[in-house]
């Protein structure tokens, strides 16, 4: 249009065609046309010279229109078809054009289809044409502008990020706010997008964000450890736009300018009080643009998506995707080891005692290796110091172990009286860990064998007065006779000397 504007200028100027024409470096016969279509639509040099390029284009289109030949109206008609179809992966133009040619034996021959069609599709797509097959690409990008959301209750104002997905060959989009651009959120929005559209393209095309890419490069970025196993979980690949090269996400930079003018306008002068509430309505004023029909198109987005790419997609996977985060540990010597985030301990095959493993993890599982070999894995339980064990990585004569449970030592002292319970749950109570007690419990607890459960009782009641938890309390009063003694008895028998440990804990000589 900017050269159509400058030879119209130029003819006025009282400039002849051959001057024009090797100015504006256009043949002689292309000058001419433009010439002739200023002198048919008759409208003032100060008009045409005044108008954008959008409506000079308008205005030189729906006269060019009119006197279009009906061969040349059938191709052009059978052009938006030709765009649909080369989507399809194997369709080429030239069996696009030996379809045409089998509707119109009169129409033109193979060079000058193709050739119409390039110019055709330079026109609707004015800034970059490029082919996109069906399903190939994803590209995904976020707005600069960000989006807003108030706090009912204190009126705070937080910025949200505005994401957004568009497939390369339907156009259809997909945009959310999202709170940030870490790295949780932006897996989160990536998966939203794949659920949205009911599939998986064959490529992700992000832009350097280092959410995505770790590491920029022109040959071989370095895909962001997260992200390069949520592809795989997905069964896709990552292809980072290169870095200043914004044509090579030119759709979605494309889509972001469109959206700005579709929902950010639309939304401008409402109120959102939650992130909830601010997708709810950008996802009713998307609709709206997937349902508005393409320039020069006779389809929509959503008519293209559901006609050439919706089934081409790969399909989803059965789970979805969940960040795995990892950690580095020594298992102990009871053949467990603690994921230290959550102070919970897993067990491990005996022969790995000592040894450093690591532990990856997400929110349902927890996966053991060592060496790069997985040795063990776990459902999640993110309850402190307790044990998650499998009785089979426990060696032969320790297996009777995993089933000691406090609970289990409570109710044995229960089932001989209240005193020897209350003594447990205090002895239970004096470790950091209650395991650290299960041998001092089962200490306390046999001496029922051996002097019956009558004597065992006095002797928790005993220790109880005295205030002091362990199993040598008990074993000095048992061996001392104190728990057989009467309370004249007892007042004239000095206390027992007890010492106090490093912990805080008394115990006897």
């Amino acid at each position: 249009m900017n050269k159509v504007r400058k030879t119209i200028l130029l003819y006025h100027q009282g400039r002849d065609k051959s001057f024009i024409s090797r100015y504006l470096q256009l043949s002689r016969t292309t000058v001419q046309k433009y010439i002739n279509l200023f002198k048919i639509l008759g409208q003032d040099i100060d008009l045409i010279t005044g108008k954008s390029d959008a409506e000079l284009d308008a205005l030189f289109s729906s006269h060019n229109q009119t006197e279009l030949s009906p061969k040349l109206q059938a191709l052009y008609d059978f052009f938006p078809y030709v765009e649909k179809e080369l989507k399809r992966k194997g369709v080429t133009k030239q069996l696009m054009w030996e379809e045409y040619f089998a509707l119109h034996p009169d129409g033109l021959r193979s060079s000058q289809f193709k050739n119409l069609y390039n110019q055709w599709s330079k026109k609707v797509n004015p800034v970059m044409h490029m082919e996109h097959k069906a399903g190939d690409k994803l590209f995904i990008d976020y707005a600069g502008q960000k989006l807003h959301v108030i706090d009912g209750e204190t009126g705070e104002i937080s910025e949200v990020e505005f994401f957004v997905a568009i497939l390369g060959s339907s156009q259809y989009t997909y945009a959310e706010a999202t709170p940030s651009q870490q790295k949780e959120d932006f897996i989160a929005s990536v998966e939203n997008a794949l659920l949205f559209y009911g599939g998986v393209p064959q490529a992700i095309v992000p832009d350097n964000l280092k959410s995505a890419v770790t590491q920029s490069s022109k040959y071989e970025p370095t895909i962001n450890e997260t992200f390069a196993d949520f592809a795989e979980h997905y069964q896709t690949a990552i292809l980072p736009a290169r870095a200043y090269r914004p044509r090579d996400k030119s759709l979605v930079e494309g889509a972001v300018k469109i959206l700005y003018q579709r929902i950010y306008t639309a939304l401008r002068n409402r109120v959102f009080h939650s992130i909830e509430e601010l997708n709810e309505a950008i996802r009713e004023e998307l609709e709206l643009h997937n349902n508005k029909k393409l320039t020069g198109r006779p389809l929509s987005r959503m008519q293209m998506f559901n006609a050439v790419e919706k089934d081409v997609l790969s399909p989803l996977p059965e789970k979805p995707y969940e960040i795995k985060y990892q950690s580095i540990a020594t298992v102990g010597q009871n053949g467990h080891v603690q994921l230290s985030k959550d102070k919970h301990y897993y067990s491990v095959p005996f022969q790995y005692i000592r040894k450093k493993v690591k532990l990856l993890y997400s929110v349902s599982t927890v996966v053991i290796y060592h060496k790069y070999n997985q040795i063990a894995v776990h459902k999640r339980e993110p309850k402190p110091f307790h044990y998650t064990t499998n009785p089979e990585h426990l060696a032969s004569t320790h297996q009777f172990v995993t089933e000691w449970t406090p609970q289990r030592f409570i109710n044995w002292g229960a089932s001989i009286d209240q005193y020897v319970k209350e003594f447990i749950i205090r002895l239970l109570e004096q470790r950091v860990h209650p395991e650290q007690a299960y041998k001092s419990c089962l200490g306390v607890l046999s001496f029922a064998k051996k002097v019956g459960d009558e004597r065992l009782t006095a002797a928790c009641k005993r220790a109880l007065d005295y205030e002091i938890y362990n199993y040598r309390t008990i074993e000095t009063i048992l061996q001392k006779g104190l728990d057989t003694m009467g309370e004249q008895e007892e007042d004239e028998m000095p206390r027992l000397p007890f010492h106090t440990n490093i912990r805080g804990n008394k115990y006897y000589n």
